[in-house]
């Protein structure tokens, strides 16, 4: 088979296709990529690792922050709502924007038009455009509703007595999505990559009911939106979405990730059930095997995933969530080494 870029095999892959090997990409901690390239930039470790493509997140490269209490490393992010600084990439929600409907009357959303927001994906595209896939990571309505406007109680509640309330809130968040991901794909963004859990490890997080109903449509907008200008979205959900995959798959989506093993998501069973609708991203474990497991044990692990989910195509390697600060670094690199030996169209894995 001819020899593929990055961005060939991964638009192959999400196209449900063989590509000439099984493509892999990740979100690496900064102590991770530190450790096995010091003093690299991101960039630069995309390169040393020849990852097929880079993912960044807006929360990280495009959210405006301004210092509300140093002491305690705690910033106001732009939608208005508390977070805090950690010794992780990631920022944790602390308290939100909306406390009443009141507050939602006077309310000012930030500006996607912001030039500042694009400089990170301008220099991307500037090294990469063509080779690697670029991957735009937007924050789902659903997980910055609770999370960010009106928190988690105040999202619940309001679901049940104040349905009209979230219907607001969604379409306050939407219209910033989709301005920014239209800026996104006019720049050169070749995926976008919906980031938000709907599933805790025992079950989805609401009813399929309100899943159906506050969860999806605005899902299914974003994906619309993307396919009308040929670009093709991955969400990303963990935790135990067996009783609800069919509503997630049902807004377009073109790819699943990561297929959760610590939720008892098995990609083998999800390669059976609905391989032929949706590309599978995952799912190495990054609770147990990257963490505390061997260099072989990774690279088993690695080779089973293929063998249950690579065949015919339609499936992207990677871990069950992320790169995170815990990871063993060698490990990881025994990952990728990995893919790179059992990946290589056609599998001979059986």
């Amino acid at each position: 088979m001819k020899s593929m870029n990055g961005l060939e095999r991964i638009k192959t892959a999400l196209k449900l296709q063989e590509a000439d090997r099984v493509p892999h990409f990740e979100r690496v901690a900064t102590s991770v990529r530190e450790a096995i390239l010091p003093g690299a930039s991101e960039e630069d470790f995309i390169e040393h690792m020849d990852l097929d493509g880079i993912r960044f997140v807006d929360r990280t490269h495009s959210w405006d922050y301004e210092i509300f209490d140093e002491s305690k490393h705690i910033k106001k992010d732009q939608w208005g709502g508390l977070v805090r600084y950690t010794t992780e990439d990631n920022p944790v929600p602390m308290d939100p924007a909306i406390k009443s409907e009141k507050d939602l009357d006077a309310y000012v959303p930030p500006d996607p038009d912001a030039p500042h927001r694009y400089e990170y994906l301008q220099r991307l595209v500037k090294r990469f455009k063509g080779e690697r896939a670029i991957m735009v990571g937007l924050t789902d309505i659903f997980a910055l509703g609770r999370e960010n406007f009106l928190g988690d109680i105040g999202y619940f509640r309001a679901m049940v007595k104040n349905p009209d309330l979230i219907e607001r809130v969604n379409e306050i968040i939407l219209d910033y999505q989709l301005r920014y991901a239209k800026n996104c794909i006019e720049l050169g963004a070749d995926v976008l990559w919906i980031n938000g859990d709907w599933a805790m490890t025992e079950k989805p997080m609401v009813s399929r009911q309100f899943t159906e109903k506050f969860l999806a449509p605005p899902l299914k907008k974003l994906v619309d939106f993307a396919h009308e200008r040929g670009i093709p979205c991955v969400k990303h959900t963990d935790g135990n979405i067996w009783p609800i995959y069919d509503v997630i798959l049902d807004t377009g989506i073109d790819g699943l990730h990561p297929i959760d093993p610590m939720a008892g998501m098995d990609i083998g069973e999800a390669k059976e059930k609905f391989g032929d609708r949706v590309c599978l991203c995952g799912n190495v474990s990054c609770a147990f095997s990257l963490v505390s497991g061997t260099v072989e044990e990774v690279k088993q692990e690695t080779k089973e995933v293929i063998r249950k989910a690579g065949k015919g195509g339609g499936f992207i390697c990677m871990s069950s969530n992320s790169i995170h600060s815990g990871v063993n670094p060698k490990n990881y690199v025994a990952m990728v080494e990995a893919i790179r030996e059992y990946g290589s169209y056609p599998l001979a894995l059986d």
